[in-house]
């Protein structure tokens, strides 16, 4: 979907009103969402309509029971869009249902296809590392070219303000932040122990808790409790006073967790597990697929120097989200012509927030190409 900027939401109420305005507000783009996702299943990982629908339906109670909020939520959606709840419901499973199949089909021995760790560069920066004493937390969320994307200002009912990045037609949001100083960005990991049928919390449930949480332990408990079917990157911060602020990465895997903290103010991720033996995991990444690797180093290495010369801005942060080297698969990805079609990714939104100040730099996608655009909660 083009445009400079990214339709804009506000929305208020319990979890089903905040569904319904989502889904009233962009019924169009949630049924765009609906059609690209269901040609994706099934041209990128072999799964028909009728079998996304079933795996929906078997996972949707346990969806139910661990997260009642997010399931009345995403009914709410469906509802306020017009679409079927299970058809919502399968796009809000999404990331199990694609990620359940990257690692089958990643670690068979014959025939299998590598996994594709092509989705997003993350960073925080905390407040010894930043000009202005602010903690700041960046991402370029890479994925499918052509999927809509909206922003969302959020007021709970009990005053709690979220702005955040979501898919339309997907409940809540991924990344973003919140009014008491709590900011989320995350990246795919993949693992052999990935299997949707183990039917824990799903992933798009956990960003929403952490982006309601008012306190760091309530946020990392969202990510780190409970059964995960599958693995994901989560990095969690929150802002304190001027010049305090704390940061972590959590690494989880199905069956474990694992925490990074900065390193001299400075934390960055992409989508492979920077210590796989700690939680004991083999992650099925061919050499075709390394550019992970890369956008990792990059990153880490571009704030590094700019930390060794001096205090690093706003701006500075700006351009390495910009950065090209290793092009098309660099840190601002464009589709690569050398993949087949469905495998070129490209960023989708690049998000730099200021948890000090709750404010957002939005671009609705490559950041060297989209200017970016100022929210706050």
């Amino acid at each position: 979907m083009s445009g400079t900027s990214l339709p804009f939401l506000r929305l208020t109420g319990g979890p089903g009103e905040i569904g319904e305005g989502h889904g009233r507000a962009a019924p169009d783009l949630v049924a765009h969402n609906l059609d690209l996702y269901f040609r994706r299943f099934a041209g990128e990982v072999s799964l028909s309509r009728d079998e996304v629908l079933r795996r929906t339906e078997r996972y949707w109670p346990a969806v139910c029971a661990r997260a009642p909020a997010f399931a009345e939520m995403v009914e709410g959606v469906a509802h306020g869009a017009g679409q079927p709840t299970m058809e919502v419901a399968a796009l809000n499973l999404r990331f199990e249902l694609f990620y359940g199949e990257f690692s089958r089909l990643g670690t068979l021995e014959l025939g299998g296809m590598p996994a594709p760790t092509r989705e997003c560069t993350i960073f925080a920066l905390t407040p010894e590392a930043s000009d202005d004493g602010h903690l700041w937390v960046g991402e370029n969320w890479d994925w499918i070219p052509g999927v809509a994307g909206v922003l969302q200002h959020i007021t709970h009912p009990d005053g709690l303000q979220v702005l955040c990045f979501t898919e339309a037609g997907i409940a809540g949001g991924k990344i973003g932040l919140n009014s008491a100083g709590i900011g989320l960005a995350v990246s795919g990991l993949i693992s052999a122990d990935d299997d949707w049928t183990r039917m824990g919390t799903p992933f798009h449930a956990r960003t929403w808790e952490v982006l309601c949480s008012k306190a760091m332990d309530a946020a990392v408990g969202a990510v780190t409790r409970g059964v995960r079917a599958c693995s994901a990157n989560y990095l969690v911060a929150r802002a304190g006073q001027q010049g305090e602020g704390i940061a972590v990465d959590i690494e989880t895997a199905p069956r474990g967790t694992c925490t990074l903290e900065p390193v001299n103010g400075i934390l960055v991720h992409a989508n492979h597990f920077r210590d796989p033996e700690r939680l004991g995991i083999w992650q099925p990444i061919t050499e075709e697929w390394r550019s992970t690797f890369h956008r990792c180093a990059r990153a880490e290495r571009l704030l590094s120097g700019a930390a060794a010369r001096g205090q690093i801005s706003a701006g500075t942060m700006m351009t390495i989200l910009q950065d090209h080297e290793g092009h098309p698969e660099s840190v601002c990805r464009h589709p690569n012509p050398a993949l087949p079609e469905a495998e070129r990714y490209q960023t989708g939104v690049s998000i730099l927030m200021d948890l000090h100040t709750g404010c957002m730099q939005v671009a609705a996608g490559p950041p060297c190409t989209f200017p970016y655009s100022s929210y706050c909660v």
